[in-house]
């Protein structure tokens, strides 16, 4: 009988890590789409290209919100506790970066 290690970390893969932040900017870029999309008559001061920045940074911050939600799995193990804990701060993680990312990028327009 070979003795294991439950604790041992799991290897990193490109794969997942890059999967998880498409999904994690996609559906920041969805959630901002939604916001900027709807305004109808922007202010003069605003500028012309106002709609560039939060469709950039949202997008930036929900991918690595994304990435992190892979890298917090690679912690948890199979137990079930453990890997609900790891759920429940990957979501939390990922809320927090998309909140981050909404109030960065529409800083000066949206959210005065």
């Amino acid at each position: 009988m070979t003795p294991t290690n439950a604790f041992a970390p799991q290897p990193f893969q490109p794969a997942p890590f890059i999967k998880r932040s498409v999904i994690g900017a996609s559906i920041a870029l969805a959630i901002i789409a939604f916001f900027v999309f709807s305004v109808n008559t922007p202010r003069p001061e605003w500028g012309t290209f106002w709609m560039v920045k939060p469709l950039i940074i949202t997008p930036l911050a929900g991918a690595a919100g994304g990435g992190a939600t892979y890298l917090v799995s690679l912690l948890g193990t199979q137990n079930g506790w453990q890997k609900a804990l790891a759920i429940l701060v990957s979501v939390v993680g990922y809320i927090i970066a998309l909140w981050l990312g909404i109030v960065l990028g529409l800083n000066g327009t949206l959210w005065n």
